[in-house]
């Protein structure tokens, strides 16, 4: 298994930051069939061979995700969209 681990700073208020990230799992979950669903501020995403989340915390969000053998070998392009994504949205 590979692990992803992200912080990408923002500065969002924590409503704007919560819609922008609801937004992006909307994305994923149209784009590749990912679950998701809310636990207070952390925003937790899954489907077959990713297990991860998203928390927001002040001026920062934390994303991590477990990656199953066969997504490991995409490890960089994933974390590469991923930081896009983080980038267009919490520019």
């Amino acid at each position: 298994m590979s692990n992803i681990d992200i912080h990408h700073a923002h500065s969002l208020s924590p409503d704007q930051a919560r819609q922008a990230v609801q937004e992006v799992a909307e994305k994923l979950s149209e784009r590749f069939g990912m679950d998701y669903a809310w636990d207070g501020d952390v925003l937790n995403f899954n489907r077959s061979g990713v297990d991860g989340h998203i928390e927001l915390e002040p001026e920062q969000l934390h994303v991590t995700a477990k990656l199953g053998f066969l997504l490991s070998t995409m490890k960089g392009p994933i974390e590469a969209e991923i930081k896009r994504v983080l980038d267009e949205r919490f520019a």
